[in-house]
């Protein structure tokens, strides 16, 4: 477990830093007169990242259903590399003028594409390697990895911003979380060549073509879709709780940088705790029923506790608020995972999980800090991240109780009998 999340570790690192060094990154690739402007091109290039998580989710995840997870592993690993170097080491608008963003674009661009199928293929690997009963509890380990990177990401924040002035990390700082994740990938590298392929994709007899695989994937859109509607409360909340939150209160509620990041620490340890314990869970009461109750309570409480933020600002209330998100996306998260790979055939288990998650991603999880800061931005109301988490968190309400056992039994068999007259 600890082998296959590593590279989904150093994938949520890379995009953590993104989010947390937004404001900086905004000065050195997106200057001008208008803060906000410079801020909504930062994000949107942060959220542009997610636009090429579908594009990879289709072409490597069928690269995974048909050379296996190991192989698929260590060649998302290396393409989130190479992004991540060249986000790293591109000189600013100063030196390079419009080269530099659109060099730090093509870095995210290149991110995008490897982390599409990255979820996808160590959750499919998780959940193939699971023992009888535990399923959910294995499964939650992709998440708990996350999290960790978002701790590890916040404690470096803290360390710079303790040691370097805040014209430093403007200037130079903010590239040094992205150059020790340049120094990890060697290892993260290592440890992955050692894994095995799963038993369950070595007893196959038969494993389809590429094209096959495209053709089951869009045989099964009925279930791409609704699973990509199910994921869509745990991408939204993830990044509003982590990338976004240093963002939000330095610039939104103007409290200190330092206090921020230390939310964002807490809520890193609150997530990887909340996790796999609701992953155990929904071993043993159902997937269902934990979605169901927590994406009511996330619809439910979201904006009123925002409203209770914003009311009057502080670094304590931040941290209760997050605490409670925290607590409503471990849940959904650690049910969410397990249950959309179920629901999947297992002849393209990766390659449709990868693109319901792509999806919801692309469409609504990666712009979130974007989305926000617009709403915030037209509306003069500081809680409206509340109200698109509420949204959000309808969106995956609806289709969970869509999706049914006889529903998705009845989906998989009329699919697979139409893939099979097209091979």
């Amino acid at each position: 477990m600890i082998r296959v999340a590593s590279g989904n570790f150093l994938e949520a690192y890379d995009f953590q830093v993104f989010g947390y060094y937004a404001a900086a990154i905004a000065r050195t690739f997106f200057p001008g007169e208008s803060q906000f402007a410079s801020l909504m091109l930062t994000f949107a290039t942060f959220g542009a990242g997610f636009l090429m998580r579908p594009l990879g989710a289709i072409v490597l995840g069928a690269y995974i259903d048909h050379h296996g997870r190991r192989k698929g592993l260590l060649l998302t690993l290396s393409l989130m590399a190479a992004g991540t170097f060249s986000i790293a080491c591109t000189p600013g608008y100063a030196t390079l003028g419009l080269l530099a963003p659109l060099l730090v674009l093509a870095g995210r661009l290149l991110q995008g594409l490897s982390a599409g199928v990255e979820l996808g293929g160590v959750s499919v690997y998780l959940s193939e390697i699971a023992t009888p009963g535990h399923k959910g509890f294995y499964v939650s380990w992709q998440s708990a990895s996350q999290q960790i990177a978002v701790m590890f990401a916040a404690l470096l924040g803290l360390i710079l911003s303790a040691n370097l002035s805040a014209g430093d990390m403007t200037r130079w700082g903010w590239r040094i979380p992205l150059l020790i994740g340049c120094l990890i990938i060697p290892l993260v590298i290592m440890i992955r060549r050692s894994l095995e392929e799963t038993p369950e994709f070595r007893s196959r007899t038969h494993r389809p073509s590429m094209t096959q695989i495209i053709r089951t994937v869009a045989a099964n859109w009925r279930l791409v879709i609704l699973g990509t509607m199910t994921a869509t409360v745990v991408t939204v909340s993830f990044y509003m709780i982590t990338a976004y939150t240093p963002t939000f209160g330095t610039s939104v509620l103007h409290l200190t940088n330092t206090g921020s990041l230390l939310v964002t620490l807490l809520i890193g340890a609150s997530n990887f705790i909340w996790v796999p314990v609701m992953g155990s869970l929904s071993d043993k009461v159902g997937r269902r029923p934990l979605l169901i109750a927590f994406t009511t309570l996330t619809i439910l409480t979201a904006y009123p506790a925002l409203s209770w933020l914003v009311s009057a600002p502080s670094v304590s209330r931040l941290l209760m608020v997050e605490l409670w998100l925290s607590c409503m996306f471990g849940s959904c998260s650690g049910a969410m995972v397990p249950f959309i790979t179920e629901i999947m055939p297992r002849e393209v288990r990766a390659s449709g999980f990868s693109l319901a998650f792509s999806l919801a991603t692309a469409v609504f999880g990666g712009f979130t800090p974007a989305i926000c800061t617009y709403l915030i931005h037209v509306t003069g109301n500081r809680a409206m991240p509340g109200a698109w988490l509420s949204a959000a968190a309808t969106c995956s309400l609806i289709s969970t109780l869509l999706l049914s056992r006889v529903r998705i039994a009845s989906w998989n068999t009329d699919t697979a009998v139409v893939a099979q007259a097209r091979s």
